[in-house]
């Protein structure tokens, strides 16, 4: 028996056994990694660089590659090391930092797509208010609600996650620290009560999020099969259906790891859909986005046209 004032540190769940595996894990993750890193960062060089792209929707894009880079840089660095080196330790002060980082970008990144889709539904059935509603001021308001939404509910639930004391030993059947997995290794009824509760806040809040989502898509589907020329409804639903694919891989991942029947459930069905929802979104959203969006490519492919042609002209200077 041990209690949280004697823990210094956790164990991860590993995902193999045989070093072989630990290696292609190490490999897999870092080659995921990478390519968000530098998905990510393409977007937000060419949102910040071209002028087209200083809109509503691409300052929330500009926000949400924030929040994919802080979810993929809270886990995976952690899990690479722990491959690499063939160990499942985490300290105790790092765990804590962990929990709060991860909780802080999904919570602002679910809040960042509840407002791209309220742009989606300001765009196509008010436009003529578009300017209005959703002017820079407006939007920097609504960013920054997304992000102190995700920080104060972060918090609260750090800290009251590792204020319980811990008397179920230390391993955690997770690659990354997580409250459910925390909480079972609590022996305080008043306290796990309590973060359930806190828990319960939280997604009353994503459900309120979710009804939303759904009502803006009912009424933004019925406008665009409203507009009578093809070209038209072809633009509209190229603007929405990257949002609507990353918003429904994000819910459709967290709810199936959460919501799972106990009776299904396993230690490696529980590591994959936690790899899941908390490494393939935040890597498959730029890949969903610059598929879709014209304006999107066209920035990517002059800034990367213009770097490339920068490196020829300095080659061939030093040459």
């Amino acid at each position: 028996m041990s209690n949280s004032s004697s823990l210094t540190q956790f164990l991860l769940l590993a995902f193999a056994d045989r070093r072989e595996l630990q290696l292609l894990h190490f490999w897999l993750f870092l080659a995921i990694s990478l390519a968000a890193l530098l998905a990510n960062g393409l977007i937000l060089s060419a949102v910040a660089c071209d002028h087209h792209l200083h809109t509503p929707m691409g300052f929330f894009l500009l926000n949400l590659s924030l929040t994919d880079l802080g979810c993929i840089c809270t886990t995976v660095p952690k899990a690479i090391h722990n491959s690499l080196w063939g160990t499942t330790t985490i300290s105790y002060v790092g765990c804590a930092a962990q929990l709060f980082f991860f909780l802080f970008f999904i919570i602002a990144e679910y809040f960042l797509l509840t407002i791209m889709c309220y742009d989606r539904y300001v765009a196509i059935c008010k436009p003529l208010h578009y300017g209005t509603l959703l002017g820079s001021r407006a939007c920097a308001h609504m960013a920054a609600a997304a992000w102190t939404a995700g920080f104060l509910n972060a918090l609260l639930h750090t800290a009251s996650t590792f204020s319980l004391p811990l008397c179920q030993g230390n391993a955690l059947g997770q690659f990354f620290c997580e409250i459910p997995h925390i909480l079972k290794l609590s022996c305080s009824h008043s306290g796990y009560l309590r973060e359930i509760g806190l828990l319960s806040f939280t997604i009353s809040l994503g459900l309120g999020c979710f009804i939303f989502i759904v009502f803006s898509y009912v009424q933004i589907f019925r406008a665009v099969l409203r507009i009578p020329s093809q070209q038209g409804r072809h633009k509209a639903f190229s603007t929405c259906l990257p949002h609507l694919a990353v918003v429904s891989m994000f819910l459709s991942t967290v709810l199936s790891s959460y919501l799972k029947p106990p009776s299904i459930s396993s230690p490696s069905l529980d590591l994959v859909l936690s790899v899941l929802y908390s490494v393939m979104p935040p890597s498959l959203n730029p890949f969903i986005y610059s598929l879709r969006n014209q304006e999107l490519k066209d920035a990517l492919r002059k800034m990367m046209t213009g770097c490339f042609s920068g490196a020829i002209k300095f080659w061939f200077s030093g040459v």
